[in-house]
């Protein structure tokens, strides 16, 4: 629009001086001022050649994924994708510029989704999760040890698309796991390798305040001094008798405090804002609440509502955890948190029957939580491993995660040999070299959609674990042999395709002409994206034409009707 003013008012100048050479009868000069203004217009204009959309190419990928070479180096010249098959993967995607695709996925119950970690702290549950492309009952998911011992098994006793297993490792070491899926009759459907990584996990720093013994304390201190965390406790007895017990090392920042009700509710006003000063400067304070007693300093405080729990529902109300396999019923404390516990207060988890049995809330940087539980202490014999878990599952909710100078992030969920992958971490300067086991080292590349991380490309060579290094720290990765999860990989491709399609923004109602004739969007064949890309509109409308002859014209006018002015 502004183009079409702009060139509109250059010719009515150059009309009122074309009308000026009339009435002095100067011709040649006339014939020069038309000229000069027409091309001037022209050159603000914005004019286009008349141009026709790029071809279309085939894309056609078979089972394992590969296409055609010369399909592959056409698709910069082309107008539109009409992919067949599962599509790529995500790093050959990103070696082709975005063009319109179209394509149209086959429905397929055979594809595969697996969701696991390969990297977990030991005492943490592994959990390893498949996604089918077809609900079905009677299948049954098997978690397998490198000898072929079974580990854990889940089966689908409904029609469903997923199920998930959960194991707890014994060591902390490098193993590869082995995965199974059953059909109802106990066929194989598919099966795997699945690397996992057990790693030690970073001691947990612990201040505890306890203004009350129990025994639930005491069994809190033996599960923490177990699991090898750094713990500064301290125990009222009495009056004048108290327990303590002195960090190994300094506590200089630590992961949690940890405090039973009856200590904050004893605490002078100062003493009481000091800690909650801490907790504002982003220490997480857990606070069992089982002998608190003075709701109202809490509300007041807190601004946390608490009432008494019911004595005639309180069997109805015990909190109830399945843990591995093993069931934990825990007393409700005696006042808990009401229903609308307060404007800053949210349930923070709940139990099987979806009771909450955890509260918290912000307090500047840190947070502070309600423990609404009691008489754990009653499983420390009879299911320690279970009562272990479920204080390690409420730790990891609750206490600040160890802080690491350094870690390794693998974007790539499937590497395999001879495909470019990407290996990215935290806490290394751009530049730094990295060694690669078996390759050339390579250095620390900054990248956009990395802000926090900078990385390196690889292309591994051969199946087996791939070692690396960096900054004195070593890491390592696990690369899939080409066949193995043969379906998982199907479902890679198809969704590195469908995020190509969401990038490419192509148009439904393009009509191009391909290699096979022209092909035109409908119901039956509909692109992913409902949008036109820069380079489809660019092919459409035409390029614009250079401006560069019409002021070069422009200039000559001009200059010529100076010099004969001149004359």
């Amino acid at each position: 629009m502004t183009a079409s003013i702009t060139s509109l008012a250059v010719l009515a100048v150059g009309a009122l001086s074309a009308l000026f050479y009339a009435r002095r009868r100067q011709w040649i000069e006339l014939a020069l001022v038309v000229l000069a203004a027409l091309a001037l217009a022209a050159m603000f204009a914005d004019l286009r050649q008349s141009g026709s959309v790029a071809a279309n190419i085939t894309l056609s990928t078979d089972a394992a994924g590969n296409a055609s070479e010369a399909a592959l180096l056409a698709v910069p010249q082309a107008g539109a994708i009409l992919l067949r098959g599962d599509g790529l993967r995500e790093a050959q995607w990103r070696d082709l510029p975005a063009r319109p695709l179209q394509w149209k996925p086959a429905a397929d119950a055979d594809l595969l989704w697996l969701d696991f970690p390969r990297r977990v702290a030991l005492g943490r549950m592994f959990q390893f999760s498949v996604r089918r492309g077809q609900a079905q009952a009677g299948w049954r998911l098997q978690l397998l040890a490198e000898n072929g011992q079974l580990l854990a098994e889940a089966r689908a006793a409904a029609a469903t698309d997923k199920l998930s297993l959960q194991w707890l490792p014994p060591l902390a070491e490098a193993m590869l796991l082995q995965a199974r899926l059953l059909d109802a009759a106990g066929k194989t459907i598919a099966a795997g390798p699945l690397p996992l990584q057990v790693v030690a996990a970073a001691p947990l720093q612990v201040l505890g305040r306890f203004d009350a013994p129990s025994f639930d304390a005491r069994a809190l201190n033996q599960l923490l001094a177990e699991g090898d965390a750094v713990l500064d406790w301290q125990l009222t007895l009495g009056k004048a008798i108290a327990r303590s017990e002195t960090a190994r090392v300094p506590l200089t920042q630590p992961n949690l405090l940890l405090v039973d009700a009856a200590y904050v509710e004893h605490l002078n006003p100062a003493a009481r804002a000091a800690l909650l000063a801490q907790v504002a400067q982003g220490a997480p304070l857990l606070v069992l609440g089982a002998n608190a007693a003075d709701a109202a300093l809490w509300q007041r405080e807190f601004g946390l509502r608490l009432r008494p729990q019911s004595a005639t529902t309180e069997k109805e109300d015990m909190r109830q955890f399945s843990i591995n396999g093993a069931a934990l019923a825990l007393t409700p404390a005696g006042l808990n948190p009401d229903a609308p516990a307060g404007a800053a207060w949210t349930a923070a988890a709940r139990d099987d029957k979806q009771q909450a049995w955890l509260w918290q809330r912000d307090w500047q940087r840190g947070r502070v939580l309600w423990l609404g539980v009691a008489d754990w202490h009653r499983y420390v014999i009879s299911a320690p491993q279970p009562l272990s878990l479920w204080w390690q599952q409420l730790l990891d909710r609750a206490a600040l995660p160890a802080t690491q100078k350094s870690a390794w992030r693998l974007p790539d969920p499937m590497p395999v040999p001879g495909l470019r992958s990407e290996l990215c971490g935290q806490g290394f300067k751009p530049g730094e070299e990295v060694r690669l086991d078996g390759m050339a080292a390579a250095r620390w590349q900054a990248r956009a959609e990395q802000a926090d991380a900078v990385c390196v490309a690889l292309w591994p060579r051969a199946p087996g674990w791939q070692k690396f290094a960096s900054a004195g720290q070593e890491g390592m990765e696990y690369i899939y042999a080409a066949g193995d999860w043969p379906a998982w990989q199907r479902a890679l491709r198809r969704d590195a395709t469908a995020r190509y399609a969401a990038r490419s923004e192509a148009k439904p109602a393009l009509v191009v002409a391909g290699a096979a004739g022209a092909v035109a969007t409908g119901a039956a064949n509909a692109p992913v994206n409902p949008r036109l890309g820069p380079e489809a509109t660019a092919a459409a409308n035409g390029a614009p034409m250079p401006a560069a002859p019409f002021a070069l014209l422009f200039a000559l006018c001009m200059l010529t009707l100076w010099w004969r002015e001149q004359r």
